[in-house]
């Protein structure tokens, strides 16, 4: 999910927050299945860590252009 999907360049910021949420507790979960030696592909780390980024700095756009 880059910055230009439209997933998240278009969306409001209540859908971000609640997109956030998710990829958070997805991340949880592959966390518990780390420690657990369970988890099948390591690299999904990575990349929810990179997409709740990309998600909070388009929040962070959002609520500067709203002040």
């Amino acid at each position: 999910m880059k910055m230009s999907d439209p997933k998240i360049k278009d969306a409001t910021l209540d859908e971000l927050s609640a997109l956030s949420r998710d990829l958070r507790q997805e991340m949880f979960n592959l966390r518990l299945q780390q420690a657990s030696s369970q988890l099948e592909k390591p690299s999904r780390l990575r990349l929810l860590r990179k997409d709740i980024a990309r998600i909070e700095t388009r929040i962070t756009q959002l609520r500067s252009k709203a002040a």
